[in-house]
């Protein structure tokens, strides 16, 4: 049996569908994650309901599979899954009929029971099957979240927090890296939570010690730290350990008090511009990486102007935005979609075009540095690599040429000289 994984949405969603993949392939079939590819007795869709962009993407997604179904010489199962299915499965199941079976975000050993038709060849926690290249792999430590985020429909969607056991998450670590994995993406819903519910506290500094100590990753990296009670014992153990990248995935969505307030975000701006300072006091040479939201019911262009104010001063080393998505039964909901498309899209061009500049600057000063990289691919006279600042799909790339020197081989680390800077990309030859 062949079965195409398509996923879409967050890194999130890229775990559940490597966990998927491996009870299936243990079970004995072939899997894939190709979008492209026409020719498998099941196509499992793994959706996303994060916002309205994501939601169209996963329908038309699924739109797509049912069309090649419908076109196809021999019967296809075509299944649904994930957070999509989780918020609107009574309406899919309505207007797309032609998918075969739907399952929410916590039926994953019921989709491969489902798939195989034997209950009994599913068993127990099984091993990942990468959809990621083999160098590195996402690092899920827990699942859910219990922050009020009036804008998100994750709680809904994903339930409350749920820490992974620190002895589990370590010897799937130790198992990555035994399989060649180089570099682990550590995250959750929200990574400085983890802990509390099976701890009594939060043990992220401690799990971080661990996984620095015991999995042997060359990179570690901590993505979606909240900003609220962040521990800043986890500096400390960032510091300490040279595999831990220091680098830092802090999402602060605004700056403004009165939108964060409403945002139930749990803090201000005199705090997170406090958290900002310590961060840097802490860790000078920390790359941070933030997120930012406009658009947002009440923002007024006095508030716009702050939060742009507010980036042109950070100087954040990677930043991404999105527009205000009013999502169905979140405390947001309420207060209505005040702006429209036109003036959301201008506000984020405006943010982005802003950090377009800051990011060229910090880049141009990188020219004439050696840094060190991690080969990530080849496309065509080039290889393309990650610096230590750098997480895979979302950040900033090295574009190396290679010339007489010697070629590095994907997913190893090499020493590049920057010779060229851009918006969000560096040019460099291998030293």
């Amino acid at each position: 049996m062949k079965v195409n994984i398509i996923t879409l949405g967050c890194s999130k969603n890229t775990v559940d569908s490597e966990n998927l993949a491996g009870a299936l392939s243990t079970a004995g079939a072939e899997v894939f994650f190709d979008r492209q590819r026409n020719d498998c007795d099941v196509v499992i869709v793994n959706t996303c309901g994060f916002i309205g962009d994501a939601k169209e993407e996963s329908v038309n997604t699924i739109l797509q599979q049912v069309g090649v179904k419908q076109r196809g010489r021999k019967k296809r199962l075509l299944i649904a899954v994930g957070c999509l299915v989780e918020r609107y499965k009574a309406e899919l199941q309505k207007e797309l009929p032609d998918v075969d079976a739907w399952f929410g975000v916590h039926e994953w050993k019921e989709i491969a029971e489902y798939v195989r038709g034997q209950r009994s060849e599913v068993r127990g926690r099984l091993k990942r099957l990468q959809s990621t290249p083999s160098h590195y792999a996402y690092l899920k430590i827990s699942e859910g979240c219990n922050r009020s985020c009036s804008y998100c429909a994750i709680p809904l969607i994903r339930g409350r927090h749920i820490s992974r056991p620190m002895e589990e998450i370590v010897a799937e670590a130790k198992g990555l890296v035994k399989s060649g994995v180089k570099e682990l993406l550590v995250i959750a819903q929200d990574t400085t939570f983890y802990g509390l519910d099976l701890y009594g506290e939060r043990r992220l500094a401690q799990l971080l010690d661990r996984l620095a100590t015991d999995s042997g990753a060359e990179w570690i990296r901590l993505h979606y730290t909240y900003p609220a009670s962040f521990p800043v014992e986890v500096l400390d153990v960032m510091a300490k350990h040279d595999n831990i990248c220091k680098y830092l995935d802090i999402p602060l969505q605004h700056i403004n008090t009165r939108l964060l307030a409403s945002m139930q975000r749990n803090i201000d701006r005199e705090a997170t511009l406090r958290l900002i300072e310590t961060i840097r006091q802490k860790m000078p040479d920390i790359t941070l990486r933030t997120t930012l939201i406009v658009g947002y019911p009440g923002e007024t262009e006095e508030m716009f102007e702050e939060l742009k104010s507010f980036v042109a001063e950070a100087k954040f080393d990677r930043l991404g935005a999105f527009t205000y998505s009013q999502e169905e039964g979140t405390p947001a909901e309420k207060l209505g979609d005040p702006l429209d498309d036109e003036e959301k899209q201008r506000r984020l061009a405006e943010i982005m075009e802003l950090q377009d500049s800051i990011s060229y600057e910090k880049n141009q000063a990188l020219v004439g540095k050696i840094v060190r990289v991690l080969v990530d691919r080849k496309e065509g006279e080039y290889y393309i690599g990650r610096t230590e600042a750098d997480s895979p799909e979302v950040d900033d790339e090295v574009i190396i040429k290679v010339g007489k020197k010697t070629v590095p081989l994907i997913g190893d680390f090499c020493k590049v000289r920057i010779t060229q800077a851009f918006e969000h990309d560096v040019m460099a030859e291998i030293e």
